[in-house]
């Protein structure tokens, strides 16, 4: 018995000084990039995103010994560097985006806040909805309406991803619909206001497929949780587009919807 004790604990460790040797093997190449930023060369860049992209692949695969949650939480981290460093991203884009969240995701997919940052990366700024759809679709099999509490989030992300970046108003009905179904399990206000928009934003659709009123809606939950200026920016430029206007006031940003749809 203590041998096994001994071998479970040799095993974690060696584990965890794997996944930190990853980390600090990418950490002083990363520091180097951030330094060098006005002086580096697209091909430094895209050297550095095939290293990464190597080291996503190894952390998706690599066991962590019931280290998953921390895993998550160190990966979201380097997600935000990488997602947040603008002057980068215009060279190389966000490809990827959908390979963090695969990562992210696999090892915790409770992590609610993440799939919102995998929503606005990969759809709005990767151009990849299909990507965020279907691993949207895998961790949505972990969850339930209570756990996490929140989880018809997760939900609603994916509808916005299906009505907006595929134009699949049948797929967005089923999720809004779905949204409201779990956030009916609870009684808290948030609960309840989530429940509402996205039951009144999945009969928009069914009455028409088209409708602006239910696009204006989408919007609106991407601008009440926008991860980023350009992001926010981006959701009033197409409420406006769509005949809306969003009218701030002490309360919060309210929208006006136009007379017809």
């Amino acid at each position: 018995m203590l041998a096994l004790s001994r071998q479970v604990i040799t095993s974690s460790s060696v584990a965890c000084l794997c996944l930190f040797a990853v980390s600090l093997l990418q950490f002083p190449r990363m520091q180097k990039l951030l330094s060098d930023k006005p002086t580096t060369s697209v091909e430094a860049l895209e050297r550095e995103i095939n290293a990464e992209q190597v080291r996503l692949k190894l952390l998706k695969k690599i066991p962590t010994f019931g280290y998953d949650n921390l895993i998550a939480n160190w990966i979201y981290l380097n997600f935000l560097q990488y997602f947040g460093d603008d002057e980068i991203r215009k060279k190389t884009g966000y490809g990827l985006s959908p390979q963090y969240f695969e990562v992210i995701l696999k090892r915790d997919p409770r992590f609610v806040n993440a799939y919102l940052a995998l929503s606005a990366s990969t759809s709005m700024y990767a151009g990849m909805p299909e990507k965020s759809v279907n691993i949207m679709n895998n961790a949505l099999q972990s969850l339930n309406p209570w756990v996490p509490e929140n989880s018809y989030y997760v939900w609603r992300y994916k509808a916005i991803d299906e009505l907006l970046f595929l134009g699949d108003s049948q797929a967005a009905i089923k999720s809004f619909t779905k949204a409201s179904e779990w956030a009916s399990e609870h009684s808290n206000e948030e609960s309840r206001l989530a429940q509402s928009v996205s039951r009144r934003t999945a009969e928009f659709l069914k009455t028409n497929p088209d409708s602006k009123y239910a696009q204006i809606s989408a919007w609106g939950m991407v601008l009440s949780h926008g991860t980023d200026k350009q992001t926010y920016e981006r959701a009033i430029r197409e409420i406006e587009a769509l005949g809306g206007k969003v009218v701030v006031t002490p309360q919060g940003n309210q929208i006006q919807f136009p007379k017809k749809d």
